[in-house]
This record gives C-alpha cells, structure tokens and sequence, in this order.
C-alpha cells in the first residue's frame, strides 16, 4: 500500500446516462489538494453546493448509496469512490452537472481509465490511515460483516442468492494494487423478476442490458420478451437458457457477481472518510448493511480508540526543525518540537525526543530527571500551533497563541529517553481567528498528558 497521498496530474471527464435516474450527466474529476479527500459539486445548481463522501451524509439506499447535503444530492456515489480507493488516489474534486454518475458499463472501469488517463501524482503528505483496533460487526436477518485488525486492506465476499442461476460464489482482493485487474470492470446485475418492480418504483430510469447483467433465474412467458424490449428501450431482447443470462452476455469471471458486490463495499467503505487498514469478511452485503458497517467503523474513529498516532522514525516527516522553525517564533531552548509527521486539515501529529540535555533538567527534581508538566503543555501548544498556522494560506503573517487551558491532566511521568508523540485535533471551527483543540501526549503508546486549549491566530503588524 502506498504510504503518501495522491491526486490526478489533470482533470479528466466521462458522460453517460445514470442509472436510476435516467439523467445523462458529465462527472469531472478534478485534482486536489493534500488532505481534501473525496467531495462531490453540483456544478447544475446554484452555488454549486459541495456534497462530502461522508458517511454520514446517505440519506438513501434503494439499489444504490446516495448521499446529500447543502441541498444538493447525489445518487449511486459506489462505483465512483470504489475506483478512486482501488487506485489509491485520495484526494480529488468530483463535479457533476447532473443528480447522478454515469452508470456507464456498470461497473468501475471506464472510471479507472480515465483516471489513468490523467495521471496519479504523488503528494507530499502522508494517509492518515485507520487501523481497525478490534472486531467490528454488524449483522441482520440475511447479511453479517465483521472488520478484524489487519495492518493490510483485504475483503473477502460470499454471495448465496438461493437460485439456479447463481450458486453460492466467493470473491477475495488481498491486494488493493490488483483492484484494476480483477475487480474493476464486474458489472452490476440484477434478477429478471425484480426488473418490473424497481421500474415501479421509479427506479433503474437509466438501466439496459449494456449497463447491468440481467439475471434470468425463471421461465420467461409468452410475450414478456416484449414487455422486457419496452421497458429497457431495445428493440429485441432474448433470453440464452444455457447461460440464464437476458440479451446472451458474456460474463468476465464465473463469479462476476461476487466481484461485483466486492467492488460496491469497497466504494461504501470509502464513505468512511479515512483509508483504513483491516480485513473485511463480508456474507451476502448489499448498501445498507456495508453502510452500517461503515458507520460502526467512524463511531470507533470517533471516540479515539485504535487512533494513537504511530511513529515509525524510517519516513521523512512532513515538517523537519527547520521547517517548523520557519512557522513558529520559538527558538532553542525554547523551541519544543522535533518533527511534524502527520497533518490535515482537522488535526496534527508532532514528536518531542525527550533527553538529559534539556536546559531544565539541570534545576528540574536533580538525581531524579522528570520533564515539567508546563513544558509537557507547552509542545502540545506548539504542536497545535502548527495546526493552526497551516489552516490559513499565509501563515508567515499571523503569530498563533495560547490563550486558553482546561481539562489538562498528567497521567505519568516523562523523563529522558522517552519519545513523546503529541497529538493535535481541532473541536470545533475558527471563528473571528479563535479556535479549540484537544490535545494528547503519548508515550510508547500510553497517555502521559492531555488537555483541551484555545488558540488565537493574530495577524503581525
């Protein structure tokens, strides 16, 4: 797995009608930023709202994941977000002049071209992976996924429909790299008997035997083939008996389906809003249950657990001691801060290395060398600092300042040696140049201090 994020070199477009709702649309992805993630923009509406790939913006489920927000709504996002996840790109702009992506053939591969077609570029600044602490799972009547612990990203999905046609079929990728190759071009498919329904419930508007297998898993009547031709706009269907497949298609893998409804978890996953690292086992998925899932994932993110930042001193941090010292105003033996080795928009990860040369060991508790509580305070501040100064575009114009302390607690000692990993995240969004974080500190993995700060960002004169 790639470590550093990635964008598109430039922006690339396809056109094609939507699937339910009939609407032709233009997508353009977009090149983006460093920690921009996925973001969906109404280029048809007024303001040209932008609609986060978040989780917690699906508002619906039928046949498709759809989410909304800013009033503005995109349909059946899966497909889309599986081909951005399956070639590691992280950050891109997604603009749509219509409700709904392209259903194209239906599955991910004319995405996945067009993608390569643009050209994936390296940014400088590292994923901030989420790596599943503990079992995750999620179960109803027909469906169960779990989420283990995995320093890897590997699905494995059974499909069991109970028919003729489809027997029970299994899916694995153990390898995100392999997405293009084996996952990317299995279509979406759907049983004959369900075609008139979801018709009747003003569905698949945009759906033909060119865009979705249709699965004939009964005997057709007399004059229903006509009935099918109305309804999918061709003017002759037929039905191969051998095959149980409508208009003879060819499948690309004897378990197609399988891949197929690998590829949607992967793109509902992706709503999840951070990559992550686990091994996903998957019985019978479909939206809503890859949905939950998704969101018991975010729920665990939320509250902190599996979310101890990691060093691993061999990666070249985001910013060095020089580059800090080029943000902050603190110098030695002020200056608190190591390195930098994590940073997006919401939050910051910093590395104090603790030694017996510090000034302050000298006169701080003599035989028995323990870092001051105030100091412990003072590089979480200068860690949060950093956040703060990287969420304007000129930060060599603006000093940032503690002006305000609560919640700080000091769980156990410091003292040389040690290395301190501080963490940084912003609670709640600036306002007049007035901001709060929560921070912690951690040492081999253990809390050592925490503390909730506001901070101001004041403009030099």
């Amino acid at each position: 797995m790639n470590e550093k994020q990635q964008t598109i070199s430039k922006s690339v477009s396809v056109t094609g009608v939507g699937l339910h709702t009939g609407v032709v649309a233009t997508m353009t992805f977009v090149p983006a930023a460093a920690n921009h993630g996925y973001k969906f923009q109404r280029v048809d509406l007024p303001d040209q709202p932008i609609v986060d790939a978040d989780v917690d913006n699906v508002v619906d489920l039928s046949r498709g994941t759809t989410i909304e927000q800013n009033g503005a709504r995109i349909h059946t996002v899966e497909h889309t977000l599986a081909a951005l996840v399956g070639l590691q790109i992280d950050n891109v702009l997604i603009q749509l002049d219509g409700p709904e992506p392209p259903i194209m053939d239906g599955s991910s591969i004319n995405f996945v071209d067009a993608l390569l077609d643009a050209g994936i570029e390296e940014q400088n600044a590292y994923r901030n992976y989420f790596e599943v602490p503990e079992y995750v799972h999620y179960k109803n009547a027909e469906t169960e996924l779990v989420a283990l612990p995995l320093s890897d990203y590997r699905l494995t999905v059974m499909v069991d429909y109970n028919s003729t046609v489809i027997s029970s079929q299994h899916a694995s990728l153990n390898d995100i790299t392999l997405f293009k190759d084996d996952i990317a071009k299995c279509r979406t498919f759907v049983f004959l008997h369900e075609l008139e329904a979801l018709y009747k419930q003003n569905l698949i508007k945009g759906g033909d035997v060119t865009n979705a297998i249709v699965i004939v898993d009964r005997d057709v009547r007399d004059g229903e083939l006509d009935h099918l031709s109305q309804l999918l706009n061709k003017p002759k269907v037929s039905v191969d008996k051998s095959k149980g497949i409508l208009n003879n298609v060819d499948l690309h893998y004897p378990n197609e389906m399988a891949r197929h409804k690998l590829l949607d978890l992967i793109g509902d996953l992706a709503l999840i809003g951070r990559p992550i690292k686990a091994q996903i086992l998957a019985a019978r998925p479909g939206h809503a249950a890859n949905v939950a899932l998704a969101k018991k994932i975010k729920k665990l993110i939320k509250s902190g657990k599996g979310n101890i930042p990691q060093y691993d001193p061999n990666k070249a941090p985001i910013f060095d001691i020089k580059q800090i010292g080029e943000l902050l105003a603190h110098r030695y033996p002020f200056q608190m801060i190591d390195k930098i080795i994590a940073l997006d928009e919401n939050s910051v990860v910093g590395v104090k290395n603790v030694t017996i040369n510090e000034q302050f060991f000298l006169g701080h508790f003599p035989g028995n060398p323990v870092m001051p509580g105030v100091l412990q305070l003072e590089a979480m501040a200068q860690t949060g600092g950093i956040l703060v100064l990287t969420s304007v575009p000129d930060p060599d114009n603006y000093w940032s300042y503690l002006i305000g302390i609560d919640a700080c607690r000091f769980r156990r000692s410091v003292v040389p040696g040690d290395t301190v990993i501080f963490k940084c995240e912003f609670t709640s969004p600036m306002k007049r140049g007035i901001v709060k974080m929560s921070g912690r500190g951690y040492v081999a993995g253990q809390l050592v201090c925490e503390a909730d700060m506001i901070a101001s960002l004041v403009k030099k004169k």
